[in-house]
């Protein structure tokens, strides 16, 4: 599997980083390709990485709007680029359908609550567009333990503490290589055994310990690199930093906790298990 970091700013975009998103692709003949969140403005930089009509899945680890609000961009284009807006045609010349999309429940009405617009005092309201995410995804719901097949890619949730409900993503292709994206998350032992073995632990580490005391909302880099260790990943990447936050000082942090290789999740930047 390949992961490419296409935003990693925490909260929300930062400088020179957009909002969270992630895209895995793998090696076979007929490649799986998958984005974890898509997090305010990642939409552009995605699009300079890959077409987004070939994405073979979506998953979104919550519905914070930095980590899935870039969705009524995606539905905009899907519903209304020309090549599929008369008569739904790819251009393959076969009927397009639907790019699934894994979420927690209520993702659908949240997403089309974000998109809708009262159309006011419109004199032309009544062609309008009625917001239905349908015509676009075809959305399921993710839980904890649940399973999902997308192309040769497993895909399991593990529900983690944040204070809306999030679930950190466990990613197994076909050759058994994992890769977990903890989403957002405090340290909690259902994260530990999402990394459990993980050979990529892309984790988030917002916090900085002594200055951020609330807990069940964010990891620390100590925190991060105590879960990484207690899970045995074989490296840890860190990310959602926001423009606050010293990424020198949570990789320290995480360094006092965790024996493997560390690195910062920068734009661009690109690994392989």
């Amino acid at each position: 599997m390949k992961l490419t970091a296409i935003g990693t700013a925490g909260s929300f975009p930062g400088r020179g980083a957009l909002a969270s998103c992630y895209l895995i692709e793998t090696e076979e003949d007929t490649p799986t390709r998958i984005i974890l969140d898509l997090g305010s403005g990642a939409l552009s930089p995605l699009q300079e990485t890959i077409d987004t009509d070939r994405l073979s899945g979506i998953v979104l680890s919550h519905l914070h709007p930095d980590h899935c609000m870039d969705m009524t961009g995606l539905y905009v284009k899907h519903c209304f680029d020309p090549k599929f807006f008369n008569g739904d045609i790819s251009d393959t010349g076969t009927i397009r359908t639907r790019t699934p999309v894994f979420a927690p429940a209520g993702a659908k009405e949240r997403l089309a609550r974000a998109y809708f617009t009262d159309p006011g005092k419109s004199p032309v309201a009544n062609g309008g567009d009625d917001s239905d995410f349908s015509h676009a995804f075809e959305f399921n719901d993710i839980d904890h333990g649940s399973r999902h097949q997308i192309g040769s890619l497993t895909i399991e949730a593990f529900l983690v503490d944040h204070p809306v409900e999030a679930y950190a993503l466990r990613i197994t292709d076909a050759a058994g290589k994992v890769i977990t994206y903890s989403g957002d998350s405090d340290e909690c032992d259902n994260l530990v055994e999402a990394a459990k073995g993980a050979d990529l632990f892309l984790c988030e580490a917002a916090f900085q310990e002594d200055r951020d005391t609330a807990r069940g909302i964010h990891l620390t880099g100590k925190r991060a690199g105590r879960v990484a260790q207690n899970a045995e990943a074989a490296a840890l990447v860190l990310t959602h930093i926001p423009i606050w936050t010293d990424c020198s000082i949570v990789r320290g942090e995480a360094a006092g906790e965790y024996r493997g290789p560390i690195e910062l999740a920068k734009p661009g930047a690109t690994w392989t298990v």
